[in-house]
């Protein structure tokens, strides 16, 4: 049941069609994993937080640099040294007291992964480099979580969501290339475009409204304003989901 500060505070999206109180419930007892806090973890966390997701956590093993402040718009000056996590539950918890927010100051690996999705209904991909990313991919089809994943690169970026056993996976879309890791270009708008796009899918996808960005590559040129869609096809012989249904 909602409180009534909650019926207050989300009062301007209960009142959307077709999401209603019941959509708020939805939201509250919701559970979402944001892997990563940075540009992109930023954004999407902010507006799940204010949207009012239940409980989210926050998974990052980083400290904050000068050099984030560009794009991590979860971070200030004072935040510089300490662990992004630690800064980041402060800065939620004041936005919205009436969450939940976990901090797991860990780096994802093959050994961890599965723990750190382990009783979570959504991933959201925050992460900067593509191994880590499908990690969490093949971790989130292995426990059937919904998997919504979002890149940028200087002005660009992509977001597509993933629905285990239904829809193309991101081993599907890059068929496992590996970029070299090294400091890429990027400009704080992009990823806060794309992450408020995986933000807005998690939420429609919790409260079961509108129309989810699967098998579709979506992607942005913030120098141009366009937007691209790419279609996607499931690869029945994908190494990480191709023997699931769908």
């Amino acid at each position: 049941m909602l409180t009534t500060n909650e019926l207050k505070r989300y009062d301007r999206q209960i009142i959307i069609k077709g999401f209603g109180k019941e959509g708020q419930e939805k939201l509250k007892r919701a559970r979402v994993v944001i892997a990563g806090s940075g540009g992109l973890g930023s954004p999407s966390s902010i507006y799940l937080a204010a949207a009012g997701v239940g409980t989210i956590r926050i998974v990052d093993h980083g400290s904050v640099e000068l050099s984030n402040l560009n794009r991590q718009v979860l971070y200030w000056d004072e935040d510089i040294g300490r662990k992004k996590v630690v800064s980041a539950i402060g800065k939620l918890k004041r936005l919205n007291p009436e969450i939940e927010i976990e901090a797991m100051e860990e780096t994802i690996t093959e050994a961890n992964v599965s723990r750190l999705v382990a009783g979570f209904d959504l991933v959201v991909d925050a992460m900067d480099n593509l191994p880590t990313r499908y990690l969490l991919n093949k971790a989130a089809i292995d426990s059937n979580i919904p998997f919504f994943h979002g890149a940028v690169y200087g002005f660009e970026g992509r977001a597509i969501t993933i629905i285990p056993g239904k829809t193309a996976c991101l081993e599907c879309v890059y068929h496992g290339a590996i970029i070299p890791q090294e400091k890429f270009p990027v400009i704080g708008v992009a990823p806060a475009v794309i992450g408020c796009l995986q933000a807005t899918e998690v939420i429609k996808y919790i409260v079961g409204i509108g129309e989810l960005l699967t098998d579709r590559l979506l992607i942005y040129d913030g120098l141009t304003l366009k937007f691209t869609e790419l279609k996607v096809k499931k690869d029945p012989n994908c190494k990480h989901c191709g023997h699931t249904g769908g």
